[in-house]
């Protein structure tokens, strides 16, 4: 039990999960977060399965972390409040209590030196079409991690094909989306011809699509408005 504040090593990659905080327009947000699990394995590897006990109070609102002090023989407890999760709600506050317990005793403490992890790339984001909300379906994982005194100094995140989304060392380039403009159809003989005839101003018209359509040439769709337009003039 001495010297307290190192007695857990560091998190790996593989035993920190990432979480999708927040979705806007733009991109979205990540946390790192830790399961009760991966709590469990590193006080079973550092002190023993025999040398550490839990125990919930207040409906397991709260939950105490002891470990077996060999050289003084006796329990050291460190104790903490957790949250309810959106299901299962006495399960997730009782893993919640005891998460936190056990960052009471720096397992896992450098997650909260994370920096702030956001994602640009806008391909992942969907709608949910019972809620109307954007929301992003796809699973995100630490790729490297690198944490020096408790400290997160590097950090890569993959997505389940192991894209790079997110780096501490690199920009990532978010996927850009090309959206195609629908070509226009250019203008018929028979429509120049008719247009010809009445004098159109084919500059005026040829310059319109320019801007609107973006084409080089005279659409089909402008043709026919100026023919219905010279038509209903001459009535």
């Amino acid at each position: 039990m001495e010297n307290l504040k190192w007695l857990f090593r560091d998190l790996r990659a593989d035993e920190i999960d990432v979480r999708v905080q927040s979705v806007s327009e733009t991109g979205f947000s990540m946390l790192l977060y830790k399961d009760a699990r991966c709590d469990m394995n590193i006080l079973d590897e550092t002190v023993g399965a025999y040398n550490w006990k839990r125990e919930h109070l207040r409906d397991n609102m709260n939950c105490i972390v002891s470990i077996f002090d060999e050289k003084n023989k006796q329990w050291v407890g460190k104790e903490d409040t957790g949250t309810e999760s959106n299901t299962e709600k006495e399960k997730g506050l009782a893993s919640d209590s005891f998460k936190r317990a056990c960052f009471n005793w720096g397992i896992g403490r450098e997650l909260y030196t994370s920096p702030f992890i956001w994602c640009s790339d806008t391909s992942y984001i969907k709608v949910n079409k019972k809620t109307n909300k954007e929301v992003v379906y796809e699973r995100f994982s630490v790729k490297t991690i690198t944490i020096t005194d408790k400290v997160i100094t590097a950090l890569e995140i993959v997505d389940s094909k192991g894209k790079l989304v997110f780096s501490t060392s690199q920009k990532v380039q978010p996927k850009q989306e090309v959206k195609e403009t629908p070509k226009e159809e250019k203008m018929t003989a028979e429509q120049e011809a008719w247009l010809k005839e009445h004098n159109a101003d084919f500059g005026k018209m040829l310059a319109y699509d320019c801007k609107t359509y973006k084409t080089n040439y005279i659409t089909k769709k402008t043709a026919d408005k100026v023919i219905e337009k010279i038509t209903k003039d001459n009535k």
